[in-house]
């Protein structure tokens, strides 16, 4: 541990990197999955489980936190760390991208958004300070800048607005974050499907000499050849020494093609979403347990699993329990996502190490086209 925000770089093989995040929380390695805890909980999961998966931070959002259960309650409380009892380090979105998704009404400006929320209807508004001030008083120990994200496809001169507003508000955001010893503001690359654009917002964030920089407006409706020319267009305008996150993404197979682009973090819902649907993820690709196929199949989802929830259950029972709607159903395939997460996360890391990644991609790659309904 270290009292300062530390980057090192210890090994590469291509453009893939293998290094480590060091805060006063913790180090968080990388390659990294960060679970998604959005309004403090990562869902169906104990922390401590999910710590024992071999998660090193998680992330929380700022637009779901200000709204339930409120920043300035959860900094009377001590902050989010002892609130949910993860002592580790936390990452908090922003909030950009929940306020374009999921509020019915927002009106956007130079000074902020002011937007009304899903869950009563109340009008609020998030300035980029505001911002920075909501995620200090949750005590994260990486922030995000607010940014404005917009879907794809987008008229030109959209995806340029909004980028062009974005780093105004990152250079906002930095000030007011200010200097916090131990933390870090990450500024966030926008610009949509444009190449140029998403350079030049990569190249005037790196100007503004931030500890890390997100890859942010992917995944939110573009094909993923769209989204790796994105990653291949902004990698090399971001400084090499300085860890670089991927927002929002992914699949598996994102991971492993954007690791292969120089990405050091990730975060995503769907290894949490797609468990709690019946869907599991295995070393011999996507299971989804609603099946018929799976009512009498004793198998267990991977018996070479270290997770008991992907070695000791078998595809019968998880079949029974997501048809009959249990939670525990939702709970044991969540339990088995993460820990594919987390044990895929810890094969790239080796493979980088090992100087052989673009080995392990095949395999990976190749093991999942044989399909689950091989023999495990």
């Amino acid at each position: 541990m270290t009292e300062t925000f530390q980057f090192n770089l210890t090994a590469s093989d291509g453009k893939a990197r293998r290094g480590a995040v060091s805060m006063p929380r913790g180090t968080i390695r990388t390659p990294a999955f960060m679970p998604v805890g959005t309004v403090g909980t990562v869902k169906a999961m104990y922390l401590d489980q999910v710590k024992e998966l071999g998660a090193d931070i998680i992330l929380g959002n700022t637009y779901h936190l200000m709204l339930r259960p409120g920043p300035e309650r959860v900094a009377r409380l001590g902050g989010l760390h002892d609130l949910i009892r993860w002592q580790g380090p936390i990452l908090t979105d922003s909030g950009g991208f929940q306020v374009m998704s999921l509020s019915g009404l927002r009106k956007l400006d130079e000074q902020g958004v002011t937007f009304k929320s899903h869950v009563d209807g109340a009008l609020h508004h998030m300035s980029p300070e505001r911002s920075i001030e909501i995620q200090g008083m949750l005590d994260s120990d990486i922030q995000m800048q607010l940014d404005e994200c917009i879907r794809l496809p987008a008229e030109p001169r959209e995806i340029e607005r909004a980028m062009e507003m974005s780093l105004r508000w990152a250079e906002r955001c930095k000030t007011a974050f200010g200097n916090q010893p131990g933390k870090a503001m990450f500024g966030i690359v926008q610009g949509g499907d444009n190449p140029a654009l998403r350079i030049k917002s990569a190249q005037a964030l790196a100007g503004l000499d931030l500890k890390g920089y997100a890859v942010g407006g992917l995944a939110v409706g573009e094909p993923q050849a769209v989204m790796l020319d994105m990653l291949d267009t902004t990698c090399p305008e971001l400084p090499f020494e300085k860890p670089r996150y991927l927002m929002g993404v992914g699949t598996p197979d994102d991971i492993l093609k954007s690791v292969a682009r120089g990405i050091d973090m990730f975060d995503c819902v769907m290894p949490t979403r797609s468990g709690r649907h019946g869907l599991a993820f295995t070393r011999r690709g996507r299971v989804n347990l609603r099946n018929a196929r799976h009512a009498e199949d004793m198998r267990p989802l991977d018996e070479q699993s270290t997770c008991p929830a992907a070695r000791d259950y078998s595809r019968a029972y998880l079949h029974h329990l997501v048809r009959a709607n249990e939670s525990l159903g939702g709970m044991l395939l969540t339990w088995n996502n993460l820990s594919y997460y987390q044990d895929l996360m810890a094969g790239i890391r080796k493979a980088i190490e090992e100087g052989r990644y673009a080995d392990f991609m095949a395999e990976t790659q190749e093991e999942w086209a044989r399909g689950d309904l091989a023999p495990v």
